[in-house]
């Protein structure tokens, strides 16, 4: 009984405080300040442990929930590329260190519209560089992202099998911006988070005069052949449904490992909830298992 009353209970706190802070309405700065208090209700697990490093120039958060870690999740934020830090989303990351008993390092990348496309990539790709630079084994790593960082996670893959660099044991990509010329959005009766117009002006601060189908802009328009298994989550009351789903079609269609899950009555990134709300803590169970499976013995 208690859970469908969290359940309703955090959906009206989306609808009524998320919600109208993601309008153009509020300035942008506003806007990071009262996402970063928002984000303080996602409450890490106690046995979490954070800290401040620098893998190649570009400042991370190390999450540690484990006294020995047995792999590695390069984990990015979401936030439609213009909001959002490490710090946001360390409940997400010490419940995925916690449950996966990985070390998460999350990025502080760059954000638009200061930095533009491809400056969040490239600090992706740094932090990455530098994990393998330092001898861990690619096949000892996993992506993970949520949002844009979900997005930013496949655009990473993609350029490191394109540059032909090792590429990561496995893909986590929880209600991830794929396509940000937003031709197919989902139009769900409830919407508890985003505004199409919200992400679309986000998505163009990003692009910054690149084409909105550039598939590392947008990972829906380019091939995903040869990468990583992939593990898609996504909530059925989202705008961004159908850019997990065309995801899951076009990876099947290039012969990636793929799994969806879609969580009915859930909403983007519901599992910022885990640890509160059942289904959130489930899903980021089957987050961990999947990093784990993957992950090179």
């Amino acid at each position: 009984m208690f859970q469908p009353l969290l359940e309703a209970g955090l959906r009206q706190t989306m609808q009524r405080l998320v919600r109208p802070m993601l309008s153009n309405a509020v300035p942008l700065k506003l806007q990071r300040q009262l996402i970063r208090q928002v984000y303080r209700t996602s409450v890490p697990p106690r046995s979490a442990r954070f800290s401040q490093d620098d893998l190649g120039n570009v400042p991370v958060l190390r999450t540690v929930a484990t006294p020995e870690p047995s792999g590695t999740i390069l984990y990015l934020h979401g936030g439609g590329f213009i909001l959002g830090s490490a710090s946001t989303h360390r409940g997400i990351t010490g419940h995925l260190a916690k449950l996966s008993g990985c070390e998460v390092i999350t990025p502080e990348y760059r954000l638009a519209p200061e930095h533009p496309f491809p400056a969040g990539l490239d600090d992706a790709e740094s932090v990455y560089l530098a994990l393998i630079n330092q001898g861990l084994a690619a096949g000892c790593i996993a992506l993970a992202g949520d949002s844009a960082g979900g997005g930013l996670a496949l655009a990473l893959s993609m350029r490191l099998r394109d540059h032909q660099q090792p590429l990561p044991s496995s893909i986590t990509c929880l209600s991830p911006w794929t396509d940000l010329s937003q031709t197919h959005l989902y139009q769900p009766e409830c919407e508890p988070v985003l505004h199409a117009s919200w992400t679309a002006k986000a998505a163009k601060q990003y692009a910054a005069g690149a084409p909105l189908t550039d598939p590392l802009i947008s990972p829906l328009y380019g091939d995903l052949s040869a990468l990583p298994p992939l593990l898609i989550q996504v909530g059925s009351q989202e705008i961004l449904l159908n850019d997990a789903t065309r995801l899951a079609d076009i990876a099947k269609r290039d012969c990636v490992e793929t799994q969806l899950e879609i969580y009915n009555n859930l909403w983007h990134v519901f599992q910022v909830h885990t640890g509160q709300l059942a289904r959130a803590t489930q899903a980021m169970t089957v987050v961990a298992n999947h990093v784990r499976r993957h992950l090179a013995d």
